[in-house]
């Protein structure tokens, strides 16, 4: 079950680590029971309705690249993770990070299933 417990356990410890969240993806539902915390949880994030419940992670990475992680809201930590080198285009990025929300909603919807 997600809750803003949850989410505050997984953003502090991305934080820890170096990372800053950039995007939340929210359900409908998800956002309807989280409410008015979503603008306390989530204060410098960009939401979007999404089909599965995720948070967008970015940290800098070695060489001048930037690491991107898409980590599930559940108890059960799972992330996709992709790095981008400085020179590559922000189309190219954001078409990238759309193919890695689908790949998310197709796993953790092959997991609700089981």
């Amino acid at each position: 079950m997600i809750s803003s417990d949850l989410c505050n356990q997984i953003i502090k410890t991305y934080q820890k680590h170096g990372w800053a969240l950039r995007r939340v993806l929210l359900r409908d539902e998800t956002r309807a029971k989280l409410n008015s915390q979503t603008e306390t949880i989530f204060p410098n994030a960009a939401i979007k309705e999404a089909e599965v419940d995720a948070l967008w992670f970015v940290r800098d990475s070695y060489e001048g690249r930037e690491a991107w992680e898409l980590r599930l809201i559940s108890q059960t930590p799972y992330a996709l993770f992709e790095t981008f080198e400085p020179e590559e285009e922000e189309e190219d990025r954001e078409d990238l990070r759309i193919e890695m929300e689908a790949r998310l909603r197709d796993i953790a919807s092959s997991k609700n299933k089981s």
